[in-house]
């Protein structure tokens, strides 16, 4: 078994162990293999190892690796901060995007989906650390912008998505996720997605109700910044 395929096992495991802890039904978490920085052929052996959902941060490199594996019934989704001109081609190549954090964004992705294509999976990233470095809306922010958004034509909001501040306190971890389920819940928009949880804090994450976590590190390894990423 290959280093990727192994650590997928081992990913898969930890998943199943958190769930069954939770009580929860493991068909209701997505694992997401972040593949940025990654080459197409890390992704086309993760794909071989039974993954098809594929998150990139980069839209140049994530455009590259979907050209290079077209060959594969791949779900691609955006997990970066979104450049207002860098909409259009998220809106034809992606099928997922974690990562609006305001109407302009998702207005554009709305007018810019191709008519062909069903409608963009949509999650709203919510800054709920309040860290002034992170993306994302306000939780004061959140119902004015998905109910603006739920609106849209070619959009369908799923859920929230939020990257916590870093922390090894179990605590802390739960108290972040726990805050996301709470604002996904008091919207009252019948969402259905959780994006949030990664290599270090997966099981908190679907202890509070993750149906996305964003796995990177513990699947292709470090990540290699010394790649062209734009």
């Amino acid at each position: 078994m290959s280093t990727i395929a192994e650590n997928i096992a081992k990913v898969g495991a930890r998943i199943r162990e958190a769930a069954q802890a939770s009580q929860r039904n493991l068909q209701d978490i997505g694992l997401l293999a972040v593949s940025k920085t990654k080459p197409a052929d890390a992704v086309r052996e993760a794909h071989a190892a039974g993954l098809r959902d594929f998150g990139e941060n980069y839209l140049q490199e994530a455009l590259g690796k979907q050209a290079a594996l077209s060959d594969l019934p791949l779900i691609w989704h955006f997990i970066g901060p979104i450049q207002s001109n860098k909409t259009r081609p998220i809106a034809e190549h992606f099928d997922w995007v974690h990562s609006v954090d305001r109407l302009k964004i998702a207005q554009r992705l709305s007018d810019q989906r191709p008519a062909h294509l069903p409608a963009l999976n949509i999650c709203l990233q919510v800054n709920v650390s309040l860290e002034a470095s992170k993306s994302g809306c306000s939780p004061e922010e959140l119902p004015e912008l998905a109910r603006a958004i739920s609106a849209l034509p070619n959009l369908r909001l799923r859920g929230l998505m939020a990257i916590p501040e870093a922390t090894d306190d179990i605590a802390a971890q739960h108290t972040a996720f726990a805050r996301l389920r709470q604002l996904r819940d008091d919207l009252e928009l019948n969402l259905d997605t959780l994006s949030m949880g990664m290599s270090h804090d997966l099981e908190a994450a679907i202890a509070e109700g993750a149906t996305w976590v964003r796995i990177g590190t513990a699947l292709f390894g470090a990540r290699d910044y010394g790649q062209p990423t734009h």
